[in-house]
């Protein structure tokens, strides 16, 4: 089957690495891919050492950031062009908020291709903030389109049960969680700890921007006075890095250590790690998380989006998003002076991973909803061969 997977090579966000592990798996299971996607021709921001090697496609772009994609007025044109020369069995987009996204369901109706697509924007299953409010209203904004789609991926029953409360049909919505490779992402020894000069380690990986509210974490952190023998690691870069670490630096035994792009210095720090902490004001479902999870890690996460289904019933610990210092100042010390609390909780972690996230399951699911989609849709088209 070939798949015309349109997505995201940069800048890095979760949309990124979720496009580059399906595809890259489904290569590996035989499957033709093209990726399409938004860039600049020769745009060495795309290069990636991990991007999946099959043939691309380069659509025009105004502006592009981690959250919103302004296409060219060519685009869409080109688009059309590429996939009536490519002649895909399918098309999937995994959606980079863009205009574009709302032609899609006409584009591919007209050319009589399949169009799944994967809907990633974060939310709070209540809205408590006017970051949250934003992303309702994106969920409002999308759903009299995506139920134009023949199927649309979202990543948690709450996300499910949302879009069909405005609108989307309930047979359009599919929950495929966000799966992790635990063949790569496990246990394991790390020198980490001796390098730093740590004790105890904590970690926060993801963009260093509003909705990840890193600042909660980072007063929490300064509060609960957690001495020099523990390190929190900062991985990730974003809008607010500079000014937050002229408030936090070293002196608190913070270690920014900005984006890193190698995935097995990811993992070390992670294997090394006595919790990781995701505080964000808004979440779909953390992949950081889930790496974090299936290294064995200790992790603390609010009740935004599915994160704190995905930590439920013992498998992490999950906190509020607007008392976050405050739950950290109580939690971090206990976990400082308490290490078994910590080797338990990663335990539970790493088995709630392998029970119900791993890429494996996450590629065979899609592979059954390809194949649905592929006969309904055939089935249309002759129908007197039923």
């Amino acid at each position: 089957m070939h798949i015309a997977w349109l997505g995201k090579k940069s800048p890095f966000c979760g949309n990124v690495t979720y496009g580059r592990e399906i595809t890259n798996v489904l290569l590996e299971r035989g499957y033709q891919v093209t990726f399409l996607h938004f860039a600049q021709p020769h745009d060495p921001a795309t290069a990636d050492e991990d991007a999946p090697d099959c043939p691309e496609v380069s659509l025009p772009f105004l502006f592009k950031s981690q959250i919103l994609t302004i296409p060219s007025l060519k685009s869409g044109k080109l688009l059309i062009e590429a996939l009536q020369r490519l002649q895909p069995d399918l098309v999937h987009a995994s959606l980079t908020l863009s205009p574009l996204d709302f032609r899609l369901p006409e584009i591919c109706a007209e050319l009589n291709l399949p169009l799944v697509a994967t809907f990633h924007p974060a939310f709070d299953r209540r809205v408590r903030s006017i970051t949250s409010g934003t992303q309702h209203l994106t969920y409002q904004l999308y759903a009299p389109c995506l139920a134009n789609y023949h199927r649309v991926i979202v990543f948690s029953n709450l996300q499910r049960d949302l879009l069909i409360k405005l609108g989307v049909p309930e047979t359009t919505v599919v929950v495929i969680p966000n799966g992790v490779d635990t063949r790569r992402y496990t246990p394991g020894p790390s020198a980490v700890k001796a390098e730093l000069g740590a004790e105890r380690l904590f970690v926060y990986q993801g963009r260093i921007s509003p909705e990840k509210n890193v600042e909660a974490l980072l007063r929490g952190w300064r509060q609960a006075d957690m001495g020099p023998q523990c390190k929190l690691v900062i991985m990730g870069s974003g809008p607010l890095e500079a000014s937050l670490k002229l408030f936090y630096g070293d002196h608190d035994d913070i270690l920014w250590l900005g984006y890193l792009s190698d995935e097995q210095r990811r993992i070390d720090i992670l294997r090394a790690a006595d919790g990781f902490i995701l505080p964000s004001f808004v979440e779909g479902l953390s992949l950081s998380l889930l790496e974090a999870m299936a290294c064995g890690a200790a992790c603390i996460a609010t009740d935004a989006g599915a994160d704190g289904e995905v930590l439920a019933d013992g498998a992490g610990i999950v906190i509020d998003t607007q008392r976050v210092s405050s739950q950290l100042h109580t939690i971090l010390p206990i976990l400082r002076d308490h290490p078994e609390i910590s080797q338990l909780l990663g335990h539970k972690a790493r088995a709630r991973v392998l029970q119900r996230y791993t890429l494996a399951a996450n590629i065979s699911s899609l592979e059954g909803l390809y194949s649905e989609v592929k006969t309904q849709q055939h089935l249309a088209v002759s129908p007197g061969l039923g």
